[in-house]
């Protein structure tokens, strides 16, 4: 692993300092829309603003790479995005956040392609797993450290968004510094949703709800601490222990998911998501009930992204793995979107703790339709399906479809290897 790592090391320092920028700001939004007086349905379309440049993104700067290459979009996209980021205590207004959220989303989601594309390259198709799992750690842990950035300053002024934007332009330099040369970015073009439903539907409808999820803990856990009263240390908390939770669950229900139906993990961590945020919202301000219920609740999440991605590939040729992938992250980024939308919409008129409701009834659904799907499909024996890798769902295509080339190569060791360096 340190001779893998050796590699690759200054490509991750720089995704953990842009994790650390991006993780502070994020945070950020709901501390000091909070203390501006914002409503929670205004931060919730300012959240879902950077869904949406996030999902844009995506679908646009493989296009700008090869137009102009990496070297310029990366740069082009790093700055935009420390403006933007700076910008914001200076126009604390929710069109103007939401204008900006939308284009740190995008420029996110382009440096996000950029990065994953070089760290793709500089893996080999014997090390793709390790790169990608180390990678995906990196993400993680800049996502937690910046939330204890937070406890360094005062929200109500500009200091931690001047900090944030000093980790993002920053983080470049490792990574410019480190490749030595620009790789192709050649993605697949997404499978349409009619076609990924008809192949998975229980991952389609699974991954959308659990885009829901996912944007409505990073984004509006801040605004719900904010509504309650917790301290901005408190709040920092609260966001780890929803990422946290991810680092503890990973590995085990990775290790479950290659040896038992995976609908019936989907179901159980679902149904445990639920049952985590039930007691958030029965326990009231306990806090530390709090902390717990998002450190479970969290925690499943980011397993359940990467339960979907290889269930959706059990089913599907080598060939149709990276459309199918690329359909997947689309749609995830539909429910991203509005995810965040209804959870504000909703403790808007409930109250704060309508983000537990929100959250576990989506739980709740996954699990349910899981437990439908289990009684309309045969599964394959587990010696027939795909390798299980750890997937960030803030991951962009490019890492999605080389996790999915990597699981082909492992599970069809004689025939894989080449279809995985086509799709890498």
């Amino acid at each position: 692993m340190i001779q893998v790592l050796s590699g690759v090391w200054a490509l991750l320092t720089g995704i953990v300092l842009i994790m650390l920028g991006n993780g502070m700001q994020s945070t950020l939004v709901g501390l000091r829309g909070g203390l501006e007086g914002f409503s929670a349905t205004e931060l919730a379309v300012v959240t879902s603003g950077y869904f949406m440049g996030f999902l844009s993104g995506a679908q646009i700067a493989p296009r700008m790479i090869r137009r102009v290459g990496h070297v310029r979009v990366f740069a082009a996209l790093g700055s935009f995005m420390s403006a933007g980021l700076i910008a914001m205590p200076l126009l604390t207004e929710p069109w103007a956040w939401t204008l900006l959220r939308l284009l740190v989303g995008f420029c996110m989601s382009g440096i996000y392609v950029t990065a994953e594309s070089w760290l793709n390259d500089a893996a080999t198709n014997e090390t793709r797993g390790k790169v990608l799992s180390a990678y995906m750690i990196a993400q993680t842990l800049g996502i937690i450290g910046a939330q204890g950035l937070l406890t360094l300053g005062d929200a109500g002024t500009s200091a931690l968004f001047i900090i944030a934007s000093i980790l993002v332009s920053v983080s470049f330099a490792p990574i410019l510094l480190s490749v030595s040369r620009a790789p192709a970015t050649e993605l697949a073009r997404p499978m349409g949703l009619r076609q990924l439903f008809s192949g998975s539907p229980l991952s389609t409808v699974g991954i959308f709800m659990l885009g829901s999820v996912y944007a409505t803990q990073a984004g509006m856990a801040p605004v719900f601490g904010t509504l309650i009263g917790m301290t901005t240390p408190q709040i920092a908390l609260f966001v780890a222990m929803l990422f946290g939770g991810a680092l503890l669950l990973q590995y085990p229900i990775g290790w479950l998911s290659d040896r038992v139906d995976r609908r019936k993990l989907i179901f159980g961590a679902s149904l445990l998501g639920a049952l985590c945020c039930a007691a958030g919202w029965s326990q009231g301000g306990n806090l530390w009930a709090l902390m717990g219920a998002a450190f479970l609740a969290g925690g499943v999440t980011t397993p359940l992204y990467a339960l979907f991605l290889a269930y959706t590939n059990d089913y599907l040729p080598t060939e149709d793995m990276a459309a199918a992938s690329g359909g997947l992250v689309f749609t995830f980024g539909l429910g991203a979107i509005l995810g965040p939308l209804v959870t504000g919409w909703a403790m808007e008129f409930s109250g704060p703790f309508a983000f537990w409701i929100v959250l576990g009834g989506t739980f709740a659904g996954i699990a349910t339709y899981a437990l439908y799907r289990m009684t309309q499909r045969s599964i394959p024996s587990v010696e027939d399906t795909e390798s299980y890798i750890s997937v960030l769902p803030t991951a962009s295509p490019v890492a999605v479809e080389a996790a999915g080339a990597w699981s082909a190569a492992q599970s069809d060791p004689e025939g894989g290897e080449d279809g995985a360096s086509q799709q890498a």
